[in-house]
């Protein structure tokens, strides 16, 4: 009998389809069982048809059930898939224009500052149900995470419960990517050492290994990039090919071919930290400001003179019809995509299944991987996943500056955390005070903040009751 994997949101149009077509390339899930839990129930039909169509198609024995009651899925599950949005887009739009009245303006708002703090209220608390269920019925179980804020998200799990808990982002992934045609390398030859918190994960070494990369081993891509990035002639070499629309890149103006200095541009604002202090951070730069204060802000044109743009409510509601045609595409089609995600639950799986050793960037508690946070907080970091588990793979620091900031996100993370289980109207003022992109604003803007978030966001959280 294979895995029995439920997923928690298995309703998702972004998430199921991708998780359920990766687990289709894994020998080791053919014959998992894919339990789809999902709390609206008209989208779990057209899912368990893409799960049926998957295995009818690859030939594998691959089965699904659904429901909308979560302990029937959790029921003897193995591993547990969390990927929600409690409230979805009607809360998220106070996440983000609350904030903006009073002169906060976020590219996502979804992992610190108002709206990380916000979303946080919002959904630990369900993850927190989630693994007290699991602690009964599956407490043997793994629960991966992929729902923002991941940081905090995961904290309040191993904080409150004994549940074994993972945070899965893809950031670090496509970094990598990034940097492999900054480089011109194999991207398997790319192997960062990071330390850090979900979406500022800081890249200290990057290791170029040789075997992959066609050449000696080069164990500093840092200098490498360093270099790229003075010579100003680089900007015109050609990329071998054009970014993925998926992640977010438009088409060149009038077809034009990607070169080098287009992606220098979308990460200007990791590249100006990188040349300022010695480490680059490993997520998107629209995820990276907003854990500073001085990057989107009245004089950079919220943004745009480092290239990043505000991801509006409307955006997300295009991105989400966007995701179901590619469902409805992906069930019209006589074939299903070969290519992994980058998405790495499938890959964890399997490693834990078949005892393949695998370096994964994934999300635990603080056992020394990132020595400048304090001891169990949550931290992203280089990991080893095996049939024992997974644990840290390095010990590395930043530089000071970055050391002292991650500090400050990680006390304001901590103090969400306390918020959103104690349910105290000033738990959540004291986080939001310690955050240091909050912080830009006046006090009494704070103050006044607060209560705006929680009386409009007031419908999902029953802990504020």
């Amino acid at each position: 009998m294979g895995p029995r994997i439920a997923i928690v949101g298995g309703g998702s149009h972004q998430w199921a389809p991708t998780l359920v077509t990766d687990m289709a390339g894994r020998p080791s899930l053919h014959d998992a069982h894919i339990v789809l839990d999902d709390i609206d129930a008209s989208r779990l039909p057209r899912m368990a048809a893409y799960v049926e169509h998957v295995a009818s198609v690859r030939q594998i024995p691959m089965t699904v059930s659904t429901t909308t009651d979560q302990r029937v899925a959790l029921e003897g599950a193995d591993y547990v898939v969390v990927n929600i949005s409690t409230g979805g887009f009607e809360s998220m739009r106070h996440d983000l224009e609350i904030p903006a009245r009073h002169g906060i303006h976020q590219p996502v708002g979804d992992t610190v500052g108002p709206g990380g703090v916000s979303r946080a209220l919002r959904n630990i608390p369900v993850l927190v149900g989630i693994a007290r269920d699991m602690e009964e019925l599956c407490p043997h179980a793994w629960l991966l995470n992929l729902t923002n804020p991941m940081t905090t998200l995961c904290r309040a799990v191993t904080r409150e419960t004994s549940v074994r808990t993972v945070g899965l982002c893809h950031e670090i992934t496509i970094t990598r990517f990034y940097l492999s045609l900054l480089l011109d390398t194999d991207f398997r030859a790319i192997e960062p050492v990071i330390t850090g918190v979900n979406h500022l994960p800081v890249i200290t070494e990057l290791r170029i290994d040789g075997a992959h990369g066609g050449g000696t081993v080069d164990g500093d891509g840092l200098a490498r990039l360093a270099a790229l990035t003075a010579d100003e002639r680089r900007r015109d070499d050609p990329l071998p090919f054009a970014l993925p629309a998926d992640l977010g890149h438009e088409p060149r103006p009038d077809g034009a071919e990607w070169r080098k200095g287009d992606l220098l541009d979308i990460n200007r604002v990791k590249l100006e930290l990188f040349h300022r202090f010695g480490a680059l951070p490993g997520a998107g730069d629209r995820h990276v400001v907003e854990f500073f204060p001085g990057f989107v802000t009245e004089e950079s044109a919220w943004g745009k003179r480092w290239g990043v743009t505000l991801t509006t409510i409307e955006d997300r509601e295009r991105d989400e019809q966007r995701y179901v045609q590619r469902l409805e595409e992906r069930l019209a089609a006589d074939d299903v995509p070969d290519l992994p995600s980058g998405e790495m639950v499938a890959p964890l799986i399997d490693s834990f299944i078949t005892d393949k050793a695998r370096s994964l960037p994934l999300n635990l508690p603080n056992a020394g991987q990132c020595p400048d946070l304090p001891p169990d907080v949550v931290v992203e970091a280089m990991c080893v996943a095996d049939g024992d588990g997974v644990r840290g793979r390095d010990r590395a620091s930043a530089p000071p500056f970055l050391a002292e900031h991650l500090r400050r996100v990680s006390a304001a993370q901590e103090l969400t955390v306390e918020a959103a289980v104690s349910g105290r109207r000033d738990d959540v003022l004291a986080a939001l005070l310690a955050d240091p992109l909050t912080g830009r604003i006046d006090y009494d803007h704070v103050e006044q903040m607060t209560d705006e978030l929680l009386a409009a966001t007031r419908p999902w959280l029953p802990q504020f009751a």
